[in-house]
């Protein structure tokens, strides 16, 4: 294989942010050093030849838990066609319904405690949960959607839940003060290999700490317990067997001292790259590496 050996890489989109976004601008220029073209795809745009790419990164399709079917039928179609995903199709389809989060809990990883329940099967889970503040949301789902912050017993929020749509799953979580009090760890790691962290805070008032709700992001460090638990969750994901992760997101909250895992995020995420071009360089060195491109080419700027 030559130097000039190049690759192209599908950045999987969706309709309504169909362009590489500015978080994930630096990655693609440095992927572009190294001798991979990025393309921006929308993930089901029928019009897409993906046969004609060397590998797929999943970015921006944050509409799929609304498409679910057609999401892991695209995944079989990639695989068909031989093309790899990163991270793995296997993970995706995993990582894509957060019960994974009960497979966590069984393997001793410290989680939010969580229970699984079909629509009709909430106000039998609720009884059993008198009083408290908690958290309902779809098992296959994205950006606090249809999701649900109430007391048990109160009449406005059962009136919320009798509301939810039919025909889904949905997890119930106790509510984490510390979620609103100290915010949501989210913790970067490329290849494995820790990266940086931020700390996400709702705005006042509000308990969802995505940005479309106001929520603020501020860098941080953590320290070696957090690191420590983060790292125990990823492990029970390598216990898998589904392949290297080329990028992870492990959010959680710190919760009487220990951190406790929300998600793993692992297909989408967004990676707060803004700012970070040691993250950026890492992630691009590692997919790179991934696509077999020769050093020199690796090396190119």
């Amino acid at each position: 294989m030559s130097a000039t050996a190049t690759r192209r890489l599908a950045f999987a989109t969706s309709a309504e942010l169909p362009s590489i976004q500015p978080d994930d601008a630096e990655l693609a220029r440095r992927l572009e050093q190294r001798g991979v073209t990025p393309v921006s795809c929308v993930w089901n745009d029928p019009a897409i030849d993906w046969a004609s790419f060397d590998a797929v990164l999943i970015r921006t399709i944050w509409d799929y838990y609304k498409h679910h079917a057609d999401f892991i039928a695209w995944l079989d179609r990639l695989d068909r066609l031989g093309v790899a995903t990163f991270n793995d199709s296997r993970v995706l389809r995993w990582n894509s319904d957060k019960r994974y989060l009960l497979e966590l809990a069984a393997q001793a990883v410290a989680t939010i405690p969580t229970r699984l329940a079909a629509a009709g099967e909430l106000p039998h889970v609720l009884a059993s949960m008198p009083g408290q503040q908690v958290v309902i949301k779809p098992s296959i789902s994205g950006g606090a959607w249809h999701t649900l912050r109430g007391r048990v017993g109160d009449a406005a929020f059962a009136d919320e839940v009798a509301r939810l749509p039919c025909g889904i799953d949905f997890l119930v979580q106790p509510f984490v003060p510390e979620i609103v009090s100290a915010g949501e760890w989210s913790l970067l790691y490329f290849g494995g290999e820790f990266s940086h962290a931020v700390i996400k805070r709702p705005a006042a008032g509000d308990y969802r700490v995505q940005s479309e709700f106001g929520g603020s992001v501020e860098a941080v460090q953590p320290d070696a317990a957090i690191l420590a638990a983060a790292a125990a969750a990823l492990a029970a994901v390598d216990t898998r067997n589904h392949g290297e992760l080329a990028y992870a997101r492990v959010d959680g909250v710190v919760s009487a001292g220990r951190l406790l895992i929300m998600e793993l995020e692992l297909i989408e995420p967004f990676l707060f790259l803004a700012g970070q071009a040691h993250a950026a360089e890492r992630l691009a060195q590692h997919l790179a590496q991934r696509l077999n491109l020769p050093p020199a080419a690796a090396q190119r700027h």
